[in-house]
C-alpha cells in the first residue's frame, strides 16, 4: 500500500517544546518546526512550508529579542488542523510588559534597515495573528494562523 505524503491528517497534530531564549534557541525552533511540517505532509521546498517556517523564525526571533528574561525560556507550539485547514504557530515568552503592536508600513520603509519587519512579514503571510497574556505563567503568547486551504502546496 502506498501512502500519499501530501494527504491531510485526519486528526490535529501538535508539536510543543521549550527553547533557550537565545539566537541559537530561535534557530533550533525554526529547524525543528521545518522537520515537523515535513513529517506532517507539508514538504520542504513548498510555499506553505517556507512561509510557515518564516513565521516561526520571526516569532521566535521576537521572543528572543523582545521577550527575553534571564533564566527563562520561550515556548513554541505548532498545531496542524485536521484535513489540512490551517497551521497555528504560538510562541510564548516571559515578558508581559512588552506586547506586539500592529505594524504599519510607512512610505519609504521598504528596504530601510535590517530589523523591524518581523511582524509585518507575519501579518502578510498569516491569515490572522494576535497575542494574549500567557495562561501558564508570566508573559505573553503571540500566535499566527496560516491557512493551507487558500494556498495550494507547490514545489
Amino acid at each position: 500500500m502506498t501512502t500519499n505524503p501530501m494527504a491531510a491528517p485526519t486528526a490535529a497534530r501538535t508539536f510543543a517544546m521549550c527553547f533557550t531564549s537565545t539566537p541559537r534557541g530561535a534557530r533550533l525552533a525554526r529547524r525543528l518546526a521545518a522537520v515537523r511540517l515535513d513529517e506532517w505532509g507539508i514538504p520542504y521546498g513548498t510555499e506553505p512550508h517556507e512561509e510557515i517556517t518564516l513565521i516561526v523564525a520571526e516569532l521566535a526571533a521576537n521572543a528572543v529579542r523582545h521577550g527575553h528574561v534571564p533564566g527563562r525560556d520561550f515556548r513554541l507550539r505548532l498545531q496542524a488542523a485536521p484535513h489540512g485547514g490551517a497551521v497555528r504557530v504560538e510562541v510564548a515568552d516571559a515578558r508581559a510588559e512588552r506586547v506586539p503592536r500592529r505594524p504599519a508600513l510607512r512610505e519609504g520603509d521598504a528596504g530601510d534597515g535590517e530589523t523591524g519587519r518581523g511582524l509585518l512579514l507575519v501579518s502578510e503571510l498569516a491569515a490572522r495573528w494576535d497575542w494574549h497574556p500567557r495562561p501558564d505563567g508570566p508573559g505573553k503568547t503571540v500566535w499566527a494562523e496560516y491557512a493551507l486551504g487558500s494556498r495550494p502546496v507547490t514545489g
